[in-house]
């Protein structure tokens, strides 16, 4: 039995052993399940139930779960394991998107019918999937294949990372009408692109970049008018090796989340407008993996080892608090699939994140306090 099959509730409620905030593991399986990719909202059915991925039967499918419950449904039958399928779930919330070898399939999740929407060359890789925020189009990009001369394995360590970024693979970001599945060419040029994201309130903007290891790449964070096939630098470096990446849209549809580092390592996370402006940026001093927030009143960062801990900043009383510890995550970052990735819910009073602290990746579901008050301080 495969679609539709339902999974009796896996979770185990705990209060985190730090900060006793509340806390649900809500997958406990021998094979890794992790959330979506923490640019893409997972979040549907009036914030109910949750999208995810897992490995359950030694093969990579779809499910959902209801944070109610407890119940998981399957949504996909797949008879292997893929490094990712590239999820992405339509405005509408009744449908998603996802990428299986060379297609891209559209899966109605009420009655988990699919249809191919587009089937890529051979002599192409695809990127992520994001739908358009009038839910029209669905934006993707595609990367000449030179696994012939460059060895990669970017979801296991990002093998062979700095190689291809140097190798300029010629990119292409195409549109597909959601209609009539035609396609548009909608930008090209020869550089490692990556890290589409649409504007979650303009339809027709989204950002793009240039990947590669982040001190190194000559401009990481860039603008796209999908109309115009216009394409701007965003968040220029202000200094030489400065880093600065892992961006995402906060919920105005106008302003973009990232984090980064000087060139002396001091840490910083910040937000900027598309156009450039409204720029800000808090510093700290140690090393995190990603951030994440909805606007620039709450943002939470994972620390990267020794650092364990899920650390959350409030802003309060017009400025932001001192860093405080959330949660632990105990998480590896081995491979792509066991990234914690935290994200908050929708309305900001939850979070998630990947964890493979039992030895298989695995979601957790966090309380988050109103205020700063409770938690601890985080001290390095």
């Amino acid at each position: 039995m495969g679609k539709g099959k339902e999974w009796q509730p896996e979770w185990r409620k705990f209060n985190d052993r730090i900060t006793g905030v509340p806390t649900v593991q809500l997958t406990n399986y021998t094979g890794h399940s992790h959330h979506l990719y923490f640019t893409e909202n997972g979040w549907y059915d009036n914030n109910r139930k949750l999208l995810f991925c897992s490995d359950r039967s030694n093969k990579t499918d779809l499910f959902t779960i209801d944070t109610e419950t407890g119940v998981i449904t399957q949504l996909t039958d797949h008879q292997k394991t893929y490094g990712s399928l590239s999820p992405c779930l339509h405005p509408d919330q009744m449908k998603m998107y996802f990428r299986r070898d060379d297609q891209i399939i559209r899966l109605d999740l009420t009655t988990l019918e699919e249809q191919i929407i587009h089937e890529k060359p051979d002599s192409l890789l695809g990127g992520n999937l994001n739908c358009t925020a009038d839910g029209k189009y669905l934006i993707t990009c595609l990367r000449e294949d030179i696994s012939d001369k460059v060895y990669t394995d970017l979801g296991n360590g990002y093998i062979g990372h700095r190689e291809l970024m140097e190798a300029r693979p010629q990119s292409t970001i195409i549109k597909i009408d959601l209609e009539t599945n035609e396609v548009v060419e909608v930008y090209r040029e020869n550089n490692f692109i990556t890290h589409i994201n649409t504007s979650p309130t303009i339809p027709e903007l989204i950002t793009f970049c240039h990947e590669g290891p982040w001190q190194l790449v000559d401009h990481r964070i860039w603008g796209l008018h999908l109309e115009t096939g216009e394409a701007w630098k965003i968040r220029e470096r202000k200094e030489e090796q400065e880093m600065v990446g892992h961006e995402y849209w906060y919920q105005d549809g106008e302003t973009i989340g990232y984090h980064g580092f000087r060139k002396d390592r001091t840490g910083f996370f910040g937000k900027i407008k598309y156009d450039n402006t409204d720029e800000k940026e808090v510093e700290f001093d140690f090393v995190n993996w990603h951030a994440f927030s909805n606007d620039f009143d709450k943002i939470v960062v994972d620390g990267r080892a020794p650092i364990e801990h899920l650390i959350i900043w409030y802003k309060e009383n017009g400025t932001f608090s001192p860093p405080k510890i959330l949660s632990e995550h105990r998480c590896s970052f081995h491979t792509q699939k066991v990234h914690a990735h935290p994200r908050f819910s929708p309305d900001g009073s939850k979070l998630i994140y990947t964890s493979d602290r039992n030895g298989y990746a695995n979601i957790y579901l966090v309380d988050v306090p109103e205020s700063s008050g409770r938690l601890p301080d985080f001290a390095k």
